[in-house]
């Protein structure tokens, strides 16, 4: 599972049955399997999401078993959700993200 920081002030978004929200607003379709939300969108044939803290958010995603069996545009459109997801329930863009993550392997964190 992959870890992303929750931007400052922004958990108020993703708190109680907002995570949830979002993940039915972005992908659509939303199952409760714990502690942990589930769902799945194009190329992604499983995306799991879980909240570890007020600031860590853990993301897991799974591609379809032949990728070949989907096309070009569907894998982008597939990445552009993923991001709009993140971007909605972490605060920060990718470039954000990918700037935190330079950062924390400079700093040997990751």
């Amino acid at each position: 599972m992959t870890e992303f920081d929750i931007k400052k002030g922004w958990y108020k978004n993703i708190d109680g049955d907002g995570l949830e929200g979002i993940m039915r607003e972005v992908f659509g379709q939303v199952e409760k399997q714990g502690d942990v939300f589930v769902s799945s969108y194009g190329a992604m044939k499983r995306i799991e999401a879980k909240v570890i803290s007020r600031n860590r958010l853990g993301v897991l995603t799974a591609n379809v078993d032949d990728v070949r069996s989907v096309s070009d545009e569907d894998i982008l459109a597939s990445k552009r959700k993923l991001n709009d997801f993140l971007f909605r329930a972490t605060g920060f863009t990718p470039k954000d993200r990918l700037k935190k993550a330079k950062d924390k392997a400079k700093k040997g964190e990751l």
